[in-house]
């Protein structure tokens, strides 16, 4: 049943970048260590080939901060490579102040093998269902402080937290209810969809942060907010108003709000209690949060005009691939054609917005 479910799951759109948009070489100036010469050289980054049971490579950067024991494990979105999110995992991990490790799917980036095939039986990092390297390890170390996915990254985000115990927090930014939610609005779960997320966030036993912006065009904010309401531990979540699906970012309450989860990690034992009772988690952790919310819909500056210092500030010079590729639009009839900002750059076309299918 797994192989005609992962037959089925490559019938979707997939589409990691191509060619990929960066390289892994072994620079001998540094004893041999691999590195990425496309994206800037930075102390406290590791790039690691990790093999797995059926003889496959994948490729993860672990990035470390100096003062930090904790680490944040990231699932990327569709359309994206480490090259690509390089930028943002250093940015996440200086803001932060947490290590951060990346990792790229089989058939993505450098990664080898098929892009929807190994259902972790690899005991590695694959699309489906991932685990942390030796390097980082739920199985020999407790530096794991949590996990977080990123569209349809949170397929394997919310399966590896409904698993693992003694996982301190979980973050969905732009979270899909399931595969073919995305697509259709059914409503049941059939046996051929991939990313039950809907059935299985209630098996999650920690605080749980989701973001979502209003005006998300290929995953709708319903999604989102149908996954906060079916958490146990329900963190206040971060609706962001017109924010799209590949620019949250730039969005200063962005940071700010992540800023306070990773804060609240720490405390998250004695702010929620033993039994299996639907908590909220408010900002100062001393009492649930009156509305469960955080709607970011007031009137403020738009995020480009901000000014403040907790909006990203990317740097120019990462590979040339469009940083919307992050997760292309889902081309859907009923939708409008509006342009979403890019993260980065409007001056990049998405290739991948051209192509004809499903991309989330």
């Amino acid at each position: 049943m797994g192989g005609i479910t992962s037959s089925i799951a490559a019938k979707f759109a997939f589409f990691p970048p191509s060619p990929p948009s960066y390289t892994v070489i072994a620079d001998e100036s540094c004893g041999g260590r691999l590195c990425i010469p496309e994206v800037p050289r930075r102390d406290g980054v590791d790039v690691l080939k990790l093999r797995t049971r059926r003889g496959n490579e994948i490729v993860a950067v672990h990035i470390k901060h100096p003062k930090s024991t904790a680490t944040l494990l990231y699932s990327h979105g569709n359309a994206a490579d480490l090259g690509q999110m390089f930028e943002i995992f250093v940015e996440l991990s200086l803001r932060l102040r947490i290590n951060l490790m990346g990792y790229d799917y089989s058939g993505y980036g450098q990664s080898t093998g098929k892009i929807v095939g190994e259902l972790f039986s690899s005991g590695v990092i694959n699309t489906n269902r991932p685990t942390c390297s030796p390097h980082v390890s739920f199985d020999n170390r407790q530096d794991i402080c949590g996990i977080y996915g990123q569209s349809v990254g949170s397929g394997p985000t919310i399966d590896l937290a409904s698993r693992v115990p003694n996982l301190r927090g979980v973050v969905l930014h732009s979270p899909i209810l399931s595969g073919m939610r995305v697509l259709y609005p059914v409503k049941r779960t059939y046996w051929f969809d991939i990313y039950k997320n809907i059935d299985k966030i209630g098996m999650v036993n920690c605080p749980v942060l989701v973001m979502h912006g209003t005006a998300d065009e290929v995953v709708d904010c319903s999604h989102g907010k149908q996954l906060w309401e079916l958490c146990k531990e329900k963190y206040e979540p971060l609706w962001l108003s017109g924010g799209g699906h590949c620019n949250l970012e730039i969005y200063p309450e962005f940071i700010r709000h992540l800023k306070k989860f990773v804060l609240s990690l720490s405390k998250s034992k004695a702010a929620t209690s033993g039994s299996n009772k639907t908590t909220v988690v408010s900002e100062d952790l001393s009492k649930p949060s009156e509305s469960g919310t955080s709607d970011a819909s007031e009137p403020r500056p738009k995020p480009s005009e901000s000014g403040t210092s907790d909006a990203f500030k990317l740097r120019p010079d990462i590979p040339e691939a469009s940083r919307n590729s992050l997760d292309s639009r889902l081309e859907k009839s009923k939708k409008s054609n509006k342009p979403e900002k890019s993260r980065m750059s409007t001056d990049h076309v998405d290739r991948f917005r051209r192509r004809k299918g499903l991309v989330w």
